[in-house]
């Protein structure tokens, strides 16, 4: 069973704040509370309204965000909010009886193209994924409903899922202005109706959960740790607004040879190796100098 682990988030209303936990609580739905009475079928909800300064309960994907009156300063009790929070899931407490009435937020998804012809990433408005997952077949696809699904369509050849969009690679069967509306509708609807679009133990599973990813990284060296840390702030912010992402491998201290995974849109890209060259070896060059010699892509 995963363990649940909240996180504090400030909001722009110094008066909400947010608490995100790894891992989804409710099927994309949302629900919002300004009451004991109204939060009946909530009964995480109701437990939060008996303190006393709590004014609104919002609950919805992977987050609870909670107002406050002004008897109270956030900063004096955040802490032992989330410690409630993060209990009260680890002891198998319910978020939301099933029964509820989800508050209705329209589904929007478009379609948006990326520099790699044979794919398509579909951009949602709400939450799909905590970390990114990609699956090459409907057997690797096992773990996520909404991608077995998507392999159902026969010009599907890969599917790639991160925080708010699916990138979708195709077989050459198929042109774009023939597909992308269909699927654009699939997505939208598959969401809007809250089903699952990954199971709950697929972070475990594939060595994704906070925990996992947490010691893979402090076993690392600390160049490792560098390109990782510079991979995740200034290269993953593009990757990803192309509707891919860059994985970290290896790095080899003798060849200083740093060796990455290329998903999502950017595998088999026709521009993967200028961006490999051009871009992402450059910036590690210039940020760490003499410590690499070159970056290689084991998959493109």
């Amino acid at each position: 069973m995963n363990t649940f682990q909240v996180s504090i988030k400030e909001t722009s209303n110094n008066s909400i704040l947010k608490f995100e936990i790894n891992q989804f609580i409710t099927q994309h739905q949302s629900f919002e509370f300004n009451n004991i009475d109204e939060a009946k079928n909530s009964p995480l909800a109701q437990q939060l309204f008996y303190l006393p300064f709590v004014k609104k309960v919002y609950i919805s994907g992977n987050f609870i965000a909670v107002e406050r009156y002004n008897i109270v300063e956030w900063k004096d009790v955040q802490n032992e909010v989330a410690e409630q929070i993060e209990s009260y899931l680890n002891d198998g407490g319910v978020v939301v009886e099933e029964t509820s009435v989800p508050k209705k937020v329209p589904v929007t998804v478009y379609a948006e193209s990326t520099p790699n012809p044979s794919a398509m990433k579909f951009v949602a408005n709400k939450k799909l994924a905590t970390s990114s997952f990609e699956f090459t077949s409907i057997d690797e696809a096992k773990l996520s409903p909404l991608a077995t699904e998507l392999f159902h369509f026969p010009f599907v050849k890969g599917v790639f899922i991160d925080e708010n969009f699916v990138s979708i690679t195709k077989y050459e069967v198929a042109e774009w202005n023939n597909i992308t509306m269909e699927l654009r509708e699939f997505i939208r609807s598959y969401i809007e109706q809250g089903k699952e679009i990954l199971l709950p133990d697929a972070q475990k599973v594939l060595n994704k959960t906070t925990e996992q990813l947490d010691k893979s990284f402090d076993d690392l060296d600390d160049i490792s740790k560098q390109i990782i840390n510079i991979l995740e702030e200034y290269i993953k912010p593009a990757v990803a607004s192309d509707g891919g992402n860059i994985q970290f491998t290896s790095y080899n201290p003798e060849s200083k040879v740093v060796e990455v995974v290329l998903q999502g849109a950017c595998s088999g890209c026709p521009s993967s190796t200028y961006t490999l060259k051009s871009g992402i070896e450059n910036v590690l060059k210039e940020m760490l100098q003499d410590k690499i010699s070159s970056v290689v892509a084991i998959n493109g």
